[in-house]
């Protein structure tokens, strides 16, 4: 499970946010590529998980990745817009 950080200066509090997905899932690929592209601008690290790693966990999520959550809460299930992304950041 790979942890993707970014750290800057001008940031002082760091989000945790999580993204379930599985191998050979389209739009999991894209909220991936869009987490990379908005961790530049910092005040967040992402870990992605596969659902299909644990059974409780593909039980649960199974008809629902890609799934985001921030901060503990799901936040986003199958897309992800940035600028909602952001506000949620913000609030």
């Amino acid at each position: 499970m790979p942890v993707h950080t970014c750290y800057t200066r001008r940031v002082n509090e760091s989000h945790q946010v999580v993204l379930y997905s599985r191998k050979g899932c389209h739009l999991c690929e894209i909220v991936k590529e869009t987490l990379t592209k908005l961790q530049r601008r910092g005040g967040f690290h992402w870990q992605e998980i596969d659902v299909d790693s644990d059974d409780q966990l593909r039980r649960q999520f199974t008809d629902e990745v890609p799934v985001v959550f921030i901060d503990g809460r799901k936040a986003f299930k199958y897309r992800m817009d940035e600028q909602e992304f952001l506000r949620k950041l913000a609030g």
